[in-house]
């Protein structure tokens, strides 16, 4: 496994806009089709990736927690599935199920997602605001596989939570570290 950071969108980027195929409901979604008056969530996870398995029941309770409130989460993975075939599709709509994803879980088959986002790791983390444009970019929380630090997830909650308070989200953040995305080719 290569750790690997964020690359750290710039804030105030826009969402580039994308159809996907989303495997739990198994049908293509739009970005659009998940606009919120508050926030749109967009994170790149994948199933194999260690960092993502350590937050995953801790991703899906903020999900369970903001989604009420009216914030929107997207997952996607872009890995390359030919060759890491634990992220296919199909393995992609099994881990949904078994963890009770609320949300779509789509594939990025092309990649142009993740690269549009200029993401660059599993799980990758990115706010959008109620005009799709960027407030927030990087970590979920401190916590990391083996460094006892508890997972909660306060990063995003924070950021989120100044959104629904009608605040600016602080410029000061952290940029995840997780896996590489396993490219199809060089990237």
């Amino acid at each position: 496994m290569a750790v690997t950071p964020s690359s750290m969108l710039p804030l105030g980027t826009i969402a580039p806009d994308f159809t996907l195929f989303d495997t739990l409901s198994e049908t293509n979604i739009s970005l659009q089709n998940y606009h919120s008056d508050t926030a749109t969530v967009i994170m790149f996870i994948c199933n194999h990736c260690p960092f993502v398995k350590h937050i995953a029941q801790q991703l899906v309770k903020l999900t369970q927690d903001y989604q009420p409130k009216g914030i929107q989460f997207i997952a996607i993975s872009s890995n390359d599935a030919k060759n890491y075939p634990a992220d296919s599709p199909d393995k992609m709509s099994e881990m949904a199920k078994q963890l009770k994803f609320t949300f779509p879980y789509c594939y990025d088959e092309t990649q142009a997602v993740a690269k549009a986002y200029h993401a660059a790791c599993t799980p990758d983390f990115y706010i959008f605001d109620k005009n799709f444009a960027c407030v927030y970019r990087g970590q979920f929380d401190d916590s990391r596989p083996g460094n006892a630090i508890p997972v909660t997830g306060k990063d995003i909650r924070a950021a989120l939570d100044a959104l629904l308070l009608g605040n600016d989200v602080s410029p000061d953040q952290k940029p995840g570290i997780g896996c590489n995305i396993k490219w199809l080719s060089a990237f």
